[in-house]
């Protein structure tokens, strides 16, 4: 048994070795979450290296200059305005009645009696063929009571019949004359509303208006309807230009004027100022009066109805010296990108330029800090009133002085360059 048992293998069983533990989720996501820390502070610390890089070098400062010339400087004031003709006739209607014919329309060239327009005239010839009649009657019964007059005052005088009658007869004609001008005095107005109803041209000129159409009522009973307006002559236009109050003192009659249009824009129209008018204009509280501008328009390149931008001449020198206006708001710039307030101090030829202003806010800045240093030192209970002050000091001191610090005229005019030697 015990070779037996010493002979026979030993079966070995098959035990699989137990796995690794896999990590825990949470180490994963912060492994991730550093990784994604430092790329992203590795790239603020290239942006930030990128921008000092980029800002450590020496900006180079490029001037645009322009020539001291002389010529001619004038002083204008600027409105705007609309062109119209110099005379314009409203072409209206006295009476009323339904349009039957139209002769002229937009752009009609008219003569002076030129009929434009007829109103429907049967109406108006019942009513004057009415009255002719009726002047007919009484013309006849005239003429029987002058006869009956001559018979009774020839028996009047034989003492055939008594006077009174001859007197009565007397009174009756002189009644039928009443009536019989009466009546030639409604014929006549019936002649004339007649002649109405033929709408004609006072004038020669251009048709620029035409306010109907055939077939239209026309009713004049409470106000006169315009049906055309009619330009005399649209070689001469006028600007209305709009004057606002601040500048209307200086706008004379006589002065040079100049003005564009939107139709051409390159070309430069010019006139003369013919009239100030002193009725005023009221828009939204706005005041403006009306400076009218003549202009000679033979090629007829204006239409009435455009607005103009007018520039009114109302002082102007010849033969001086001229300088751009951005040269006057110019603001030096000292090498190496410093401003020049700085340049300023440093430099005691510029500095005596603005010794005043940089003296006021150096006072300013201690007084300010002044006050905070006084507010630490006090108590709660106390620093709000003493903020109370320092704001109402600040409205009242510090905020003036700043204001009128910014607002002095700059009279520096260049800044010197240490490192060239020269002024830019």
């Amino acid at each position: 048994m015990d070779d037996e048992a010493k002979s026979k293998p030993l079966s070995r069983e098959a035990v699989a070795a137990p796995k690794a533990a896999a990590p825990p989720r949470y180490l994963a996501r912060d492994r991730n979450r550093r990784v994604v820390v430092a790329l992203l502070a590795l790239a603020l610390v290239a942006a930030v290296g990128a921008v000092w890089w980029s800002m450590r070098g020496t900006t180079t400062v490029h001037y645009v200059t322009m020539p001291v010339t002389r010529g001619t400087v004038a002083r204008t004031v600027i409105g705007t305005g609309t062109v119209n003709p110099e005379l314009t006739i409203m072409v209206g209607s006295y009476v009323s009645g339904v349009i039957q014919q139209l002769f002229c329309d937009y752009n009609t060239q008219v003569k002076t009696g030129q009929v434009c327009a007829k109103i429907d005239p049967r109406p108006f010839q019942a009513t004057l063929d009415q009255y002719s009649a009726q002047l007919l009657r009484d013309q006849a019964i005239l003429a029987k009571d002058r006869m009956d007059l001559e018979r009774y005052q020839k028996l009047a005088a034989q003492d055939s019949i008594a006077r009174q009658q001859a007197e009565d007869q007397l009174y009756l004609v002189q009644q039928d004359e009443g009536t019989v001008k009466l009546d030639e005095a409604y014929v006549e107005s019936a002649k004339l509303n007649l002649s109405y109803t033929d709408i004609i041209s006072p004038v020669d000129g251009t048709v620029v208006s035409r306010n109907v159409t055939q077939g239209q009522t026309v009713a004049a009973s409470f106000q006169t309807p315009t049906l055309f307006l009619i330009a005399t002559d649209l070689k001469r236009m006028q600007v209305d230009t709009n004057a606002s109050e601040a500048d209307i003192g200086e706008v004379k009659k006589g002065e040079q004027a100049t003005f564009t249009v939107d139709a051409y824009p390159k070309r430069v129209f010019k006139g003369k100022v013919t009239q100030v008018r002193l009725s005023p204009q009221t828009v939204q509280n706005v005041v403006t009066f009306d400076a009218v501008v003549g202009v000679d328009n033979s090629d007829l390149a204006l239409m009435p109805g455009m607005t103009a931008s007018t520039r009114i001449i109302v002082a102007e020198k010849d033969d001086v010296v001229r300088v751009p206006n951005q040269a006057f708001r110019y603001s030096p710039w000292c090498s190496g990108g410093r401003r020049h307030d700085r340049c300023a101090r440093r430099d005691p030829r510029l500095g005596a330029a603005r010794q005043s202003g940089y003296t006021g806010l150096r006072r300013v800045r201690a007084r300010r800090r002044e006050l905070h240093r006084d507010l630490k030192r006090r108590s709660p209970s106390r620093r709000s009133d003493h903020r109370r002050r320092g704001a109402r000091y600040r409205r009242r001191s510090i905020e003036p002085a700043l204001a009128a610090l910014l607002m002095r005229p700059m009279r520096v005019t260049s800044c010197p360059n240490p490192s060239s030697g020269s002024r830019t």
